[in-house]
């Protein structure tokens, strides 16, 4: 019996040392040995959306886990829709999944978080969408107050893990004041976390309204996969972030849309330019169009952009304001550059970051400001770490 258990544990050490060295990450959502037996025989609730896929074909979790007969109830969809490609802000309603007439519950617009009338009919929530590690990219947010309606109605919850393709761990902390739906949570701009990392860290740091409530909570972690490891997207996790560069420049341009600085919205490579209507901003033009699959309405539509071209840029990695500055510092304008102050400063997660460009403070002493905040979360983040 002890030869048997050792040569299976034997086994399993060669298989896990094979999938390493292959290089090929696992998903949780390709484990499904794992979480098949904690979903079979009972009623499923799904949050997923398009990037909800599994194996090399791309199959869809829904479509994947309605041919293993799993009672699939209904399906709840993020910012974006079920199938993603609903614009940034744009209202998305209930209604049916036109392949399998599953009903399909909007968790985005008025109706943010699960009712218990919405989950009476289910035992137990899957939880499946590709993040890319910034705190104001809403389908934390949406895993945040699903987390919650479990808490609250005693359902179980499952997080099917995936890595997280921009992986650091910077930007300043998110300060009690600021918490909106671009950004729930006090952490920095970049987490460093994964999903199923998150979800730990919400219940362990009693996060959540119902502070002696936790949710019931079972991650399937990733296998292959660790932190620092690249991680290139098989499918764009929403309709203006298409390739890895988007990704990689997300945090640090994602602050421009306070501004009237158009970050490439109407083009075929968003988060990758930066530009307005002025030619003092640079030599580089662009013209924000209506475009189907990434925005129908930009800002700046139909009207050339001056400004710069970051499509090859190698040597951002995490979170700068030099982009920012600059292009502060370019338009002239003071404090008018900011032309929704109140947005930036709920992206920013505190009002210090605003204050201290208007002050003409360096790049290097604006992050000074943080740098005591990110160690305590870093320190913090130390226990949910899976990977």
């Amino acid at each position: 019996m002890q030869a048997r258990s050792s040569f299976i544990l034997f086994s399993l050490f060669i298989i896990l040392c094979s999938t390493y060295a292959s290089g090929k990450v696992i998903t949780g959502a390709e484990r499904m040995d794992q979480y098949l037996p904690l979903i079979k025989g009972k009623r499923v609730g799904m949050v997923v959306n398009h990037t909800s896929i599994v194996g090399t074909e791309h199959v869809h979790l829904l479509d994947t886990l309605l041919k293993q007969k799993i009672n699939i109830v209904k399906v709840f969809a993020p910012e974006h829709g079920f199938r993603g490609n609903a614009d940034a802000g744009e209202t998305v309603k209930d209604g049916k999944d036109s392949r399998t007439g599953i009903p399909i519950v909007s968790l985005y617009g008025n109706n943010k978080k699960p009712t218990a009338a919405q989950l009476k009919d289910i035992d137990v929530i899957v939880f499946d969408i590709q993040d890319v590690g910034a705190r104001f990219y809403t389908y934390i947010s949406t895993m945040y107050y699903v987390m919650e309606a479990c808490a609250e109605n005693k359902k179980e919850m499952i997080v099917l893990d995936r890595p997280n393709p921009c992986d650091y761990v910077e930007g300043p902390v998110l300060k009690a004041g600021y918490k909106s739906f671009v950004g729930m949570l006090p952490l920095p701009v970049l987490h460093g976390c994964t999903i199923g990392e998150l979800a730990q860290m919400i219940n362990g740091e009693r996060w959540m309204t119902t502070q002696t409530k936790t949710c019931p909570l079972t991650v399937i972690p990733i296998k292959g996969w660790q932190h620092g490891q690249p991680y290139v997207l098989p499918v764009k996790p929403s309709p203006n972030l298409p390739d890895a560069q988007s990704i990689r420049l997300y945090a640090s341009l994602c602050p421009f849309e306070a501004t009237r600085i158009s970050v490439g919205r109407g083009t075929t490579f968003p988060f990758q330019v930066l530009g307005a209507p002025d030619k003092k901003y640079g030599d580089f033009v662009f013209t924000p169009r209506s475009l189907p699959g990434f925005d129908k309405n930009p800002m700046h539509k139909g009207v050339a952009c001056y400004g710069e071209d970051l499509r090859n840029v190698t040597d951002v990695n995490g979170f700068t304001l030099r982009y920012l500055l600059r292009f502060y510092r370019l338009s002239g304008e003071g404090a008018a550059f900011f032309s929704r102050p109140r947005w930036f400063d709920l992206l920013m997660g505190t009002d210090s970051v605003r204050k201290a460009i208007l002050q003409g403070k360096s790049e290097k002493e604006i992050c000074d400001n943080w740098q005591k905040e990110l160690q305590t979360y870093r320190d913090m983040r130390q226990k949910y770490l899976l990977y």
